[in-house]
């Protein structure tokens, strides 16, 4: 469930972000030399712009680790209890001219940033761009090691994600209700003083007080996905403060939530089907070897089936229509998850689901003790928040079913439904959609994948197009986001950009 509007970088990063390396921390702090505040800063925020932060080891490997304190809520500065947030660098590594700290974040909402830059990009990203920057990640509020959004136990989460998330009968859509609704009110019991206070605008205030603190007059930034809405709201709030900003698996700021939905699950089915052309060319394909058509036929039959009749895993959980269809769609992220697809697919056939089990855990942040990452959590806390939900009543889904099942034959009636989650929310939405343009920002990147799944390469234009300094840069290809995948063109492009400054020719295209 709630697959719906979360993006994630790639399924291989979104996994290592998973394995939080923080709680590693040892003493030994030394201060950072933070940056004055701008004159255009109230008197009530300047504390916190001038706050140093007091970095100590951790993680190993030459990570550092420091809190960052923000206030609850920026209207009321002081006011209210201050947040602390999670924040982890590594220094550059080379000899030439630093030229100052590369911020990142993988997406979602709700992905660890600080997870993703130690396990992933610390190592991960180019030397050349490791050389001149510092490597910096900070958990947004409400994630990971900030301040994290709680709201089931994981007994309680192993049941939600088992709802039936395509109902059948009034009886089923009653129990796919009060689902949503136990979720909700066990985010408001459980994080309450904190879930009115989430959104991608406070994180991007948040990442200004980074800045700020890190000394940079200006944000370099890399965020994918999810990230790039952080990014672009970012540059909207603060222009003059923008620095090289990669935008990679840009969402639409301009859309709202159920046409976001649409958007998203027909990106699904494009990502379904070249899947299916790869598979039905192999001798062994799960789904046939006839064609698209019959491979999507024959995966609605599977689903179908499984929605009154689950198959085994091999431990305690039954594999349902609800966890095969989240296995499955957790495959269409990256195009190196179809050969584990295809066998988790040939056992679910024969009766043994826990290939798909398994996909679907990592999705879902699922530990092999049992254990939920905060992820699922903050998800919603965060998307309900920025846009008013999509539907408001189960009868306003059965209305929309068509038009979502002609976009996803496969998966639409799921996402569909799924949709539904934050009408029950118990906060009420603070954004809306709006055209971000960040007028008199410097030259901003962003980047596109024209069979992306989870951001519609359409959004990428969209994003390009509204953002008055941005160029788009394209990838001709599959899989969620562009950048470190495998194209060298395009993480040429991007390297170049982050160590000159220096965007690629407008509308340039990479394969």
């Amino acid at each position: 469930m709630d697959i719906s509007r979360r993006t994630l970088r790639t399924l291989g990063t979104a996994f290592a972000a998973a394995a939080l390396l923080f709680s590693g921390c040892s003493s030994g702090p030394s201060s950072s030399a933070a940056a004055q505040p701008p004159p255009s800063v109230p008197a009530a925020l300047k504390p916190y712009y001038e706050q140093d932060l007091q970095w100590r080891t951790c993680g190993g490997a030459g990570f550092e680790c420091a809190t960052l304190r923000a206030p609850l809520d920026y209207a009321r500065p002081g006011w209210g209890r201050d947040l602390k947030l999670a924040v982890s660098r590594k220094k550059a590594t080379g000899s030439a001219e630093r030229l100052g700290s590369l911020l990142v974040n993988p997406g979602g909402p709700g992905g660890s940033a600080i997870g993703y830059l130690q396990s992933y990009a610390a190592i991960g990203y180019p030397q050349r761009v490791r050389d001149r920057y510092d490597m910096v990640a900070m958990d947004p509020r409400g994630v990971a090691g900030s301040e994290p959004v709680r709201c089931l136990s994981n007994r309680q989460m192993d049941t939600y994600t088992q709802t039936d998330q395509t109902p059948d009968a009034p009886a089923e859509t009653s129990r796919l209700v009060a689902a949503y609704k136990k979720f909700a009110r066990g985010c408001a019991d459980r994080s309450g003083k904190i879930l009115a206070h989430v959104s991608t605008v406070e994180a991007a205030r948040d990442m200004d007080l980074l800045r700020a603190a890190l000394g940079d007059r200006r944000l370099t930034y890399v965020g994918a996905s999810y990230g790039t809405f952080l990014g672009a709201t970012y540059a909207d709030l603060f222009p003059s403060r923008v620095g090289r900003l990669v935008l990679d698996g840009a969402l639409d700021p301009s859309l709202p939530s159920r046409r976001m939905n649409l958007d998203q699950t027909a990106g699904f089915e494009t990502a379904f089907t070249a899947f299916a052309k790869d598979c039905v060319r192999r001798e062994r394909c799960p789904l046939g070897t006839r064609s698209v058509a019959d491979a999507r036929d024959r995966l609605g039959a599977f689903f179908t089936r499984l929605d009154s009749h689950p198959v085994s895993t091999g431990g305690s959980r039954r594999l349902g229509e609800s966890l095969a269809t989240t296995g499955v769609m957790a495959a269409m992220y990256d195009e190196s998850s179809w050969p584990p697809l295809r066998t988790a697919l040939r056992a679910a056939l024969r009766g043994e689901g826990g290939g798909l089990l398994n996909l679907a855990d990592l999705y879902y942040e699922r530990d092999t003790d049992g254990s939920y990452a905060n992820l699922m959590y903050a998800n919603p806390a965060v998307n309900c928040l920025d846009l008013p939900a999509a539907f408001r009543t189960p009868a306003e889904v059965e209305k929309s079913l068509d038009a979502f099942e002609k976009a996803s034959p496969a998966f639409g009636r799921a996402l569909a439904w799924s949709a539904l989650n934050c009408a029950y929310w118990p906060v009420p939405a603070t954004g809306r959609p709006q055209v971000l343009d960040a007028k008199g920002a410097a030259p901003i990147l962003v980047v596109g994948t024209t069979r992306d799944p989870a951001t519609p390469y359409a959004w990428a234009r969209s994003l390009a197009r509204q953002l008055s300094s941005a160029t788009l840069l394209t990838y001709e290809g599959d899989g969620h986001t562009a950048y470190g995948r495998g194209s060298r063109c395009i993480d040429d492009a991007i390297n170049t950009y982050l160590v000159s400054g220096r965007p690629p020719a407008p509308q340039k295209r990479c394969r």
